[in-house]
């Protein structure tokens, strides 16, 4: 009398095409994974990059409207 816990043959090859599926489907989303996470670093170092950009680009529009303000102090009153 076999045991109540014990894997026949018919089950066990009942089971493998299951088994394959959700190694295969295992596979995928594992490699889905990777690729998401190297996507997100990609485009983590894309923001920090125009961030950086950004920032310069406002220091140089800074600087440009301090030397203006400066010329047009300098600019004599206009006669009325």
């Amino acid at each position: 009398m076999p045991l109540p816990n014990t894997v026949t043959k018919a089950t066990e090859s009942a089971i493998e095409p299951e088994l394959a599926a959700l190694e295969r489907k295992q596979a995928s989303l594992i490699a889905h994974t990777r690729a998401l996470r190297a996507a997100n670093e990609a485009l983590r170092r894309d923001l920090a990059a125009a961030n950086a950009r950004n920032h310069a680009l406002a220091t140089r529009v800074t600087e440009a409207r301090e030397r203006l303000d400066a010329l047009l102090s300098r600019l004599p009153e206009a006669a009325e």
